[in-house]
């Protein structure tokens, strides 16, 4: 994972996000979605991702699958009905902190 140690906390919304957004993933895929929209500014590594994968599907919030792609064995993540409205939470949590930093920073919003 990046060495910003901010990432830890937002790792489980990025992952739901993610998979709102593609409907099923694979965890190499993820982390290579990840590297793709950060410009590689995001990395994420195994021993991050995975544990957080087990504990969304622990928590009900991810089911998966497996599927033989080029005669290998390939499980893929998709959100339940419960994930799908974790989502939303989350993404409200983050927005609502988001907006309490810049307050406390006295940041303002990049302009794109």
């Amino acid at each position: 994972m990046s060495t910003n140690p901010l990432l830890k906390g937002t790792l489980q919304t990025i992952i739901l996000k993610l998979l709102e957004d593609n409907a099923e993933m694979y965890g190499y895929e993820i982390t290579q979605k990840v590297k793709e929209v950060t410009a590689g500014e995001i990395m994420l590594t195994e021993g991050a991702l995975y544990p957080a994968l087990h504990k969304l599907e622990a928590d009900g919030f991810l089911e998966t699958f497996t599927q033989v792609v080029d005669n290998r064995v390939r499980k893929y993540y998709r959100l339940t009905e419960e994930g799908g409205k974790e989502v939303t939470s989350k993404l409200s949590e983050a927005q609502s902190f988001i907006e309490q930093l810049q307050a406390l920073l006295n940041l303002k919003p990049a302009v794109k």
